[in-house]
């Protein structure tokens, strides 16, 4: 079946909210008005929007927008690797406060083809080095499911943006889990799609650093399906370019996904730990998908986690190091102690002892996990991995302290220990709502799948989301 605006989805999502304006139920000017009028209300409350530009997206309706399948339908963009012509460009760090960018971005330019309005940016964690977004530049955002909790990082402000309906849908960046891990922390969906899904144009990256992917937090699967053929293909030059899907990603939602073989990991690999609650989780969707017909098994995993983790942080602590050194020599100055926050500083400098040598290990290293993970999805293996997305409850504010790197040596990477593996790999992988923790906090769990299978993971989470339905927003909050 076609996915359309009748398809098992929250009511107000984004496509729903596209044929609504498509028809003359809404006006594109009002929706856009609504949006703003919600950004006002609630940033004050969750600090997820950073900056603005409200006149230039009533102007943009105003002259018509383009004719595109997302007509009229706003979104925020991520603060970081993703810019939008006249906005800052901080990438959340006080090194890089004055700058505002250029150019619109790819993906940004593909938005506005499809004829989404661009509100502004959301907040982020400096540099997007943590898995929380509590930057010194902005200031914690904060959960909309509880304020007093992260949103997770580094897309926290996107998800708390989403998870109180700001916007319906908004961009994201994935480096090392940071679209899934917010999307788990805000009770959404998010997406990591396949390495050379979406173009990363104009920031260099794509050889230095083959770990950081772009996409979106969204409420419903198949707005993720219909933001994904939005913004999916290579830019001209691309150093990778992903399978051309043999049908839009919209159309995979609501088709019947067959008997897949699914392996289920219930905790994180060792040596990080799992609280119950993810394993109950995990032990949930496993259920249901055997009722749902699939053959499921238990698996094991088969990839030393700590060499992954280890080979994503050189290659992201040679990024940073460039980044840094770039940007210093453009204002002409040597490093201050108040330009980088001490995790960030303390990650620098450990990039600065990554040698040439080193990162070309690293990124053997991280085609090799690719190798050895699509033997695991291979004839005789698996169609799908079901594993936690955060193995540990949504953290307090404060629990993961970029200003204290010793308890961040201590605490960061058990957050990221079910999700960086995939960024080093480059397969997708999507994380979808699963229930709550003691606290009340959203339970994420995760689905992967072999290397340009986007499709499979939309089948399967389509499926799950008709059988298990997840709230729309965070309680107390208006959807769409």
């Amino acid at each position: 079946m076609t996915a359309d605006a009748t398809s098992p989805s929250p009511a107000r999502d984004a496509v729903a909210l596209a044929a609504d304006i498509r028809s003359g139920a809404q006006d594109a000017r009002e929706v856009t008005d609504e949006a703003i009028r919600r950004i006002e209300e609630l940033n004050p409350r969750l600090n997820a929007v950073v900056s603005t530009r409200f006149d230039e997206a009533r102007a943009e309706v105003d002259a018509g927008l383009a004719d595109g399948p997302l007509r009229g339908v706003p979104v925020l963009v991520k603060n970081l690797g993703a810019d939008v012509a006249g906005q800052p460009a901080t990438d959340g760090s006080r090194l890089f406060a004055d700058v505002v960018a250029e150019v619109d971005c790819a993906v940004v330019q593909r938005y506005k083809a499809a004829g989404m309005v661009v509100l502004g940016t959301t907040n982020v964690p400096e540099l997007g080095k943590t898995t929380t977004t509590e930057p010194l530049l902005y200031g914690p955002c904060r959960n909309p499911w509880d304020t007093g909790y992260s949103t997770g990082g580094s897309s926290g402000g996107s998800g708390a943006a989403v998870a109180s309906g700001m916007v319906p849908v908004a961009h994201g960046t994935d480096g090392g889990g940071s679209i899934r891990i917010p999307a788990s922390a805000c009770g959404l969906v998010g997406l990591k799609p396949s390495r050379g899904r979406v173009p990363g144009w104009p920031r260099p990256d794509g050889l230095a650093s083959p770990v950081t992917y772009h996409h979106a937090l969204t409420t419903s699967v198949r707005d993720s399906a219909a933001l994904l053929d939005a913004v999916a293909g290579h830019a001209p030059g691309d150093a990778f370019g992903a399978p051309t899907p043999a049908r839009p990603f919209l159309e995979e939602v609501g088709a019947e996904p067959g008997r897949l073989r699914i392996g289920v990991i219930g905790t994180a690999p060792d040596p990080f730990p799992t609280d119950p609650v993810t394993t109950a989780a995990v032990d949930r969707t496993a259920t249901l998908l055997t009722e749902l017909g699939h053959e499921v098994r238990p698996i094991e995993l088969g990839i030393d986690i700590t060499e992954s983790m280890a080979i994503g942080g050189r290659i992201m602590m040679a990024q940073l190091v460039a980044t840094v050194d770039a940007r210093l020599g453009a204002l002409g100055r040597e490093l201050a102690d108040d330009d980088l926050e001490p995790w960030t500083r303390t990650m620098l400098d450990n990039g600065r002892t990554v040698t040439g040598t080193d990162l070309n290990l690293a990124l053997q290293g991280a085609q090799r996990i690719g190798w050895q993970l699509a033997e695991m999805f291979g004839e005789d293996g698996v169609d799908v991995v079901l594993l936690p997305t955060l193995p540990l409850p949504v953290p307090e504010l404060g629990h993961l302290d970029a200003t204290d790197p010793a308890s961040m040596w201590t605490r960061s990477s058990a957050y990221s220990s079910c999700v960086s593996l995939f960024n080093v790999s480059g397969q997708p992988a999507i994380s979808l709502p699963a229930g709550s923790d003691t606290a009340g906090l959203p339970v994420g769990v995760q689905f992967a799948a072999d290397y340009g299978r986007e499709d499979l993971l939309l089948r399967l989470s389509a499926q799950v989301e008709h059988a298990a339905p997840w709230p729309a927003v965070a309680p107390g909050f208006a959807g769409w």
